[in-house]
């Protein structure tokens, strides 16, 4: 066939002047000549909600198509966009630019065509043209409207702000409040209406090109930017979406990303039927098979899919299309699929060539006019975008990714860009962020949501257009322990400078990046320190009322899980009686409702104290006592609903005992990620927050003055909760032991009546018992009247097998080391039988020995010999020198016994017992009270031992354990730490940790640093957290309690 006549293009007819840059074509390349025949029109719609009509020749490849969009937009950077629309099976999918628009749009009438950003570069410095800002910024905003950009209220917020500016100009609350009634940019706006406007009252003199940078740069660092979910199942059927972005393969489990797969690391991507297959290269350091397998919902799901990432790899990964395969000449296996299209390195090197002429476009939402360039050509000092930086960008050729259809890329390089240092000529405080500063194990730099407010003063100083701090969600899926799921990070971007026009002066820090979480290992300059200390009120009053507020956070959340999600759970399920339904939702929703209230007191105070509104000028709020006082005092009327909680708590668990339906509900609720501590724990929180209320009032004591203004509420509040603890002193005590009774009861086997009236528990902890075969692990639970020692079998539910008891009346304690030989050893011996029993180490030793001493003593006192615990195992009176059959059952099981904790099953795998066993240590009642004591909540950034990122995480402290969060506002924990047995210290100056406030925890290889906020919260965290990792000698745990019966 003949060379066809080349017909007017869509563009041109609609008088749009002409482009010489068309999107897919080399630079000085002419458009290939497009196919006779008949017309066909194709709706498509803009990415500012308008449709055009384009006629094209039905035979025509996809690739006509788009070029005809791009010419009538005037669109140099085309490459970054794609057309999708909806297939004759109504699945979503990407128009292909080599085969014929025809055979791929059966009923072109009918369809409408969608222009959309298809590949979202790491830095939205990079697109250097204005439209194409512009253009991103639309579909920022169109994912904000859709869900499918999620974030939190504040970033969501701070996006808004920064649309609404470019759309009417400079603030006006009236004109900005009309504004947002006609225009909904997010669902549930109407909450977020008071922040937006106070966000975009700092936007002064800003821009619409300047927003969409600031638009763009917060939205890039929230973890759905650019992210497009694909449902899938994983090898043991869970749900997961995959996603694919510049990096590589991402897993999420709902909208928390949980794994990702750098391009580097991948070999080989393909799938069979609705299998989704990545071949990795060999790691060995990985944990990874070689091959992982997904199962999508069909095959044209998975094509769909494999296609999409075909052509992310190819479009960031290589230095030029990919040449066509030559055809078979007998038959053809596999895909023929390919990229079409420039590369990402061929777009920015063709727009930097400058072969392409810049011209007005419209923005149909603004009322302000925008101009893509000015008179003159940008120099490189006034550059219209961030440019990169020669020296801190280096390439360096790589192997080539084999693609799924078995072709080797050997044209394909890797790119990777080194983030150096500023040279002399370049301020630090004009430094930009790399994406993320991605590390191999996931972690991110993120700025702290508690820098936002006090950044804007700085910004409204600055003397250009002012900017708006960078806030969003963590991306990157937390690294956090042993328990977690590993993720691979991406390279970073290279670093960029912000031109004049787009960042403050070189003597201000630029607002993107905060200098408290500049990941850079070089200390601070004086004019950072000064801006850091200036952020915040610096008094420790204020950092202790903020621990309020935090920890108010937790405690409401922890309320939740009973008045929310175990009360919708169980009006949902017939398993409840009404009786035991009236006793303890009625008695927690008061609580609840109050509480609320309360927290959002002291969120307004605080902001109040930070200085975000005028009253803080006159000092009249920086200070917490009058808001303690006058909410305590409301809380005595609610005092009759915290007597209530131990009729609850002894109620459920009754119930618990004489249903087996009810006992099933509330354990597979335990299984629920929300509820991550034992359910009965939830029901004491109340009286546990009382002693916090009571702690804190204390350090405010200690801290005022007598003649400090706050001093005399702080007193008085303080006054008020001790009455209020010394009243329900003795309850608590008596449920914290009914509490601890019943947990232990779940965690064994082969006892009856555990929970018997003045029974105490008094420690729990690994020993190894001495029999024929030698030491072997024991599990050994103290009480006051009896010693069980038990050994963890293979059952379903990791239960702990009891193997005897030793009842403590009459029994004595003698060391045994020169006897037999053995390190911290000690004779147990009782009225029936004697056992020689080994301590990890002398501290161990000396606990069990003053405890287990205690424990007689406390025996000798009461009425007489324990009733029988064992159901049915005879005790064991052997010698060591014979064993016992039970042991040596036992010893089949050691091997399991020893796994690491990730390898236990779902149901009662992880709780304290299952963690002492494992760090072979023990926790006695004394600590537990402790923890009780020491709960804390609040932002950490956390850094991992060959990383230099740091990550925001929200961590809760309870429960001799970290549980890691997003942000307080998450539901679910994403990760644990457990902390029985690591070791808390301060880094070495070897380890090359140039922060301050900076705490290590470090168990086996296992090695973790976090940052505190300031001296007070470091100091807090140091606190709590030795408490739970160091438990010292006590004394008699039970000389000033009570004994307690039920």
């Amino acid at each position: 066939m003949g060379e066809i006549e080349q017909r007017p293009t869509p563009g041109s007819r609609l008088g749009a002047p002409e482009n010489s840059g068309i999107s897919t074509l080399e630079h000085g390349q002419k458009p290939p000549p497009t196919p006779s025949g008949k017309l066909m029109s194709v709706k498509i719609q803009m990415l500012d909600d308008t449709q055009e009509a384009f006629e094209v020749p039905q035979r025509a490849p996809g690739k006509v198509l788009l070029d005809a969009v791009c010419n009538h937009l005037n669109l140099v950077e085309g490459d970054y966009f794609g057309l999708e629309f909806p297939d004759h099976k109504k699945i979503t999918v990407w128009l292909d630019l080599l085969k014929p628009i025809v055979k791929q749009i059966r009923r072109p009438k009918h369809v409408v065509v969608k222009f959309v950003v298809k590949f979202f570069p790491p830095d939205h410095a990079q697109l250097q043209e204005e439209l194409t800002r512009y253009l991103f910024a639309l579909q920022v905003k169109q994912d904000l409207a859709q869900g499918r950009l999620t974030c939190n209220d504040t970033s969501a917020a701070l996006l808004i702000s920064h649309i609404v500016q470019s759309e009417i100009g400079d603030f006006d609350e009236a004109l900005d409040r009309e504004h947002l009634a006609k225009n909904k940019y997010i669902p549930q706006q109407d909450a977020l209406e008071d922040k937006i406007v106070a966000f975009h009252h700092n936007h002064a003199g800003q821009t619409p090109a300047e927003s969409d940078f600031q638009l763009l740069e917060i939205a890039r660092r929230l973890e759905m930017y650019g992210i497009r979910l694909h449902p899938a199942k994983d090898r043991e059927g869970t749900k997961i979406n995959l996603a694919v972005a510049n990096t590589g393969i991402l897993v999420f489990q709902g909208f928390t990303k949980i794994n990702a797969f750098n391009w580097a690391k991948v070999r080989k991507l393909s799938f069979k039927r609705k299998r989704f297959l990545i071949k990795l290269r060999p790691d060995a350091n990985s944990s990874y098979q070689d091959t992982l397998e997904f199962l999508m919902a069909s095959r044209d799901f998975c094509k769909s899919f494999w296609k999409i990432c075909v052509e992310h790899h190819a479009f960031f990964r290589l230095f030029e299309e990919p040449k066509p395969k030559p055809k078979p000449v007998l038959f053809s296996r596999g895909s023929s699929f390919r990229f079409s299209g420039r590369t990402q390195k061929q777009v920015l090197d063709y727009v930097k060539e400058g072969g392409h002429k810049k011209v007005q476009f419209e923005r149909k939402h603004s009322k302000i006019h925008s101009i893509r360039s000015l008179a003159s050509e940008p120099s490189e000092a006034n550059s219209e975008v961030p440019k990169q930086s020669q020296q801190s960008t280096s390439l360096t050729y790589g192997e080539g990714a084999e693609l799924p259809s078995g072709q080797i890329y050997q044209q394909g390089k890797e790119l990777k860009v080194s983030a150096e240092e500023p040279g002399p000529q370049q301020s630090p405080s004009l430094k930009k962020s790399p994406l993320g500063n991605k590390k191999a194990d996931g972690a991110i730099t993120v700025p702290m949501e508690e820098e936002e407010e006090a950044l804007k003063d700085r910004i409204q100083q600055s003397k250009p257009q002012p900017q708006q701090p960078s806030t969003g969600s963590l991306t990157g899926s937390p690294h956090l322990s042993e328990l977690s799921v590993n993720s691979q990070g991406g390279a970073a971007p290279a670093n960029v400078t912000l031109s004049p026009n787009l960042s403050p002066d070189t003597k201000q820090a630029s607002p993107l990046v905060s200098p408290l979480l500049n990941d850079q290992a070089c200390p601070r300059t004086e004019d950072e320190e000064d801006i850091r200390r200036k952020r915040f009120p610096t008094d420790k009053a204020y950092f202790i009322a903020k621990e309020v507020s935090t920890t108010e956070r937790t405690y409401l959340k922890d309320l939740e899980v009973i008045t929310s999600w175990f009360q919708s759970t169980v009006s949902k399920e017939d398993s409840m009686p009404e009786t035991l339904k009236s006793l303890i939702f009625p008695n927690f929703e008061p609580l609840h409702r109050f509480h609320t209230s309360f927290l959002k007191e002291i969120e307004q105070r605080l902001a109040l104290w930070e200085g975000r509104s005028n009253a803080h000028s006159r000092g009249d709020y920086q200070r917490i006592g009058d808001v303690m006082l006058k909410n305590i005092q409301g809380m005595k009327q609610l005092a009759t609903h915290l007597w209530k909680h131990n009729e609850a708590l002894e109620g459920l668990e009754n119930g618990i005992k004489g249903s087996r339906r009810l006992e099933h509900f509330c354990r597979d609720f335990e299984l629920q990620k929300v509820c991550y501590l034992p359910l009965n724990t939830f029901l004491l929180r109340p009286l546990h927050r009382l002693m916090h209320y009571k702690q804190i009032l204390e350090r405010l004591c200690k801290q005022h003055s007598p003649n400090h203004a706050d001093f005399r509420d702080c007193r008085a509040a303080l006054a008020e909760i001790t009455e209020l603890v010394v009243q329900l002193h003795s309850t608590m005590i008596t449920m914290e032991n009914f509490q601890k009774l019943h947990e232990l009861k779940k965690d064994l086997i082969g006892i009856d009546n555990l929970v018997i009236p003045g029974r105490e528990f008094i420690r729990l902890g690994s020993l190894s018992k001495l029999s024929g075969k030698g030491l072997q692990q024991r599990m050994f639970f103290l009480f006051n009247d009896v010693l069980l020692y038990t050994s963890r079998g293979l059952t379903a539910s990791n239960q702990f097998k009891v193997h005897g008891q030793l009842p403590l009346y009459g029994m004595t304690i003698e060391p045994s080391e020169d006897e037999w030989g053995v390190p911290n050893c000690l004779t147990l011996r009782g009225q029936r039988q004697s056992i020689i029993v080994a301590a990890s180490s002398r501290s161990e030793m000396e606990k069990w020995v003053e405890d287990i001493q205690m424990a007689i003593d406390l025996a000798e006192k009461s009425s007489g010999p324990t009733p029988e615990l064992l159901a049915s195992s005879p005790p064991d009176n052997k010698s060591p020198e014979e064993g016992t059959a039970a042991d040596q059952e036992s010893e089949d099981d050691l091997s399991a016994s020893r796994t690491s904790l990730e390898r236990q099953a779902p149901h009662r795998g992880n709780t304290m017992v299952h963690v002492c066993w494992h760090r072979n240590t023990s926790v006695s009642m004394v600590d537990f009270s402790i923890a009780v004591e020491n709960q804390l909540s609040g932002n950490l950034l956390r850094k991992f031992k060959n990383s230099n990122g740091w990550q925001k995480l929200w961590v809760v402290f309870t429960n001799f354990c970290l549980f890691f969060y997003k942000s307080h506002q998450d539901n679910h924990p994403l990760a644990s730490l457990p902390l029985l047995g690591y070791s808390l210290t301060i880094p070495s100056e070897s380890e090359n940790i140039h922060k301050d406030y900076v705490f290590k925890l470090h168990f086996k290889s296992h090695v973790y640093y976090f940052r505190a906020e300031s001296e007070y919260t470091f100091e807090r965290w140091m606190e709590v957290i030795r408490s739970a990792t160091s438990s010292a000698s006590r004394s008699h745990i039970f000389s000033h309690k009570e004994s307690h019966g039920y």
